[in-house]
């Protein structure tokens, strides 16, 4: 039968499920649950879950949680090697040996290259997602972008920086759907259908209407019917979950009041899409730690971006704003700015933020700066150089968004059918 040569668990925490009152039975469980395969000891993976479910506990963890316990054993013989994944949702742990049912649909604007917050915020999960649902697909919105004026050449040319980013941070064409919303037709097409069943004031009070149209002093019909065109983007595929900001659900609302709503008037069709609320906390500018990182601060030490050179983050972390109090601290009200740099080097490092703050004991603000540096240069140092060499081949990556659009419209075709046949078109 040969023998394990190799046994270890990780941990991993990530999505928004319930924790603390989980500990002690998933320890439990845990202890019941055999790894699979022809293991000849029949090994149970507990040993090395318990302490990782121990130290979890002496945290202060997101009071909704994911945690994904992957048990690896490997074998001598012909090479072989088993994965279980136990997964501890909403209140119990199972063994699942396939990803759960789930239709993911998130998309994000060709305006450049991301930020860390972006890539904190949002990418980082998306990866992970990859792995958790068993159909997930990521659009380069480029219908949405055009609601502000657009250069054509630079919007190609932003398609294309978005998309190496996108593979450069780790989505994965072979795990996931990438493509351009423009080049499927039926996203415009569901779009106007949806927009029908709209009405004006309940537009007229979303934020990003009210936040847009109040900066110009107008805005755009466009800009006006941003909210129902991805509504349409998630409906098309019948999306059943949608990673979103805190600032994003009041549009994802809509989106579910749509699918009531055309389900009412033509039959049930459309799924309710579910919020997947991401737990990492925002950046903040590195200048004004009052407002959010934002590609379009003016201040140019304000956001880092993903192709930022180690020189560049150094310069601008060095430059960021805190205050006169030397000792590092984690306390968002009163010390927003060492609090962000806090925030950030807790999420690029994977440790705690009460570890960070731990581990800066006996630094002052200046010297901690160095040490967060360091470690979002490390963090994003990869993924500069994978941007830079997937930039420097543009067929390569317009191959790879043509493939992904062929696979999009494969599904939403189908999809658009029924609606015509359910509107009366057919």
């Amino acid at each position: 039968m040969g023998s394990v040569s190799e046994g270890k668990a990780c941990l991993s925490v990530s999505g928004c499920w319930r924790v603390r009152e989980l500990l002690m039975q998933a320890e439990a469980q845990a202890r019941s649950l055999r790894s699979p395969g022809p293991c000849p000891h029949s090994l149970a993976p507990w040993w090395a879950v318990a302490p990782c479910l121990y130290i979890l506990s002496q945290r202060t963890v997101p009071e909704e949680t994911v945690l994904n316990i992957e048990y690896v054993c490997e074998y001598n013989q012909m090479q072989r090697s088993n994965s279980h994944r136990i997964l501890f949702k909403a209140g119990k742990a199972t063994g699942a040996t396939s990803l759960p049912k789930g239709q993911v649909f998130s998309g994000i604007q060709p305006t450049g290259v991301p930020h860390l917050g972006n890539y904190l915020g949002a990418l980082e999960s998306w990866v992970s997602l990859q792995d958790e649902y068993s159909t997930v697909m990521y659009s380069i919105v480029d219908l949405h972008s055009i609601t502000q004026p657009q250069d054509p050449q630079m919007l190609r040319d932003n398609i294309l920086d978005m998309a190496a980013s996108l593979l450069a941070c780790g989505i994965d064409p072979t795990r996931s759907i990438l493509f351009q919303q423009s080049q499927v037709s039926e996203h415009a097409e569901l779009s106007w259908i949806l927009g029908c069943l709209t009405s004006m004031p309940r537009l007229r009070h979303l934020p990003q209407w009210k936040m847009k149209s109040k900066q110009k002093n107008e805005g755009s019909v466009g800009l006006y019917t941003y909210p129902v065109l991805q509504a349409a983007d998630i409906l098309l595929y019948k999306s059943t979950h949608v990673p979103v900001g805190e600032d994003q659900i009041q549009h994802l609302e809509l989106a579910q009041d749509l699918a009531r709503i055309f389900n009412n008037q033509y039959g049930e069709f459309f799924p309710e899409p579910r919020a997947l609320l991401s737990c990492t906390r925002k950046v903040k500018s590195l200048r004004d730690p009052s407002s959010k990182m934002s590609k379009s601060d003016p201040q140019k030490l304000a956001t880092i971006f993903l192709t930022d050179t180690p020189d560049d983050i150094v310069l601008k972390i060095r430059r960021a704003v805190t205050d006169f109090t030397s000792e590092v601290t984690y306390e968002p009200e009163r010390r927003p700015g060492v609090s962000n740099l806090v925030s950030m080097h807790s999420a690029v490092s994977g440790q705690s933020v009460e570890d960070v703050v731990r581990l800066a004991k006996g630094m002052d603000t200046g010297q901690y700066k160095n040490v967060v540096a360091e470690a979002v240069v490390q963090k994003l140092q990869p993924i500069r150089l994978e941007i830079q060499r997937l930039r420097a081949d543009r067929g390569h990556l317009e191959n790879l968004l043509a493939k992904g659009e062929e696979k999009a419209r494969s599904l939403a075709a189908p999809v658009m059918m029924e609606v015509r046949k359910l509107v009366g078109f057919h």
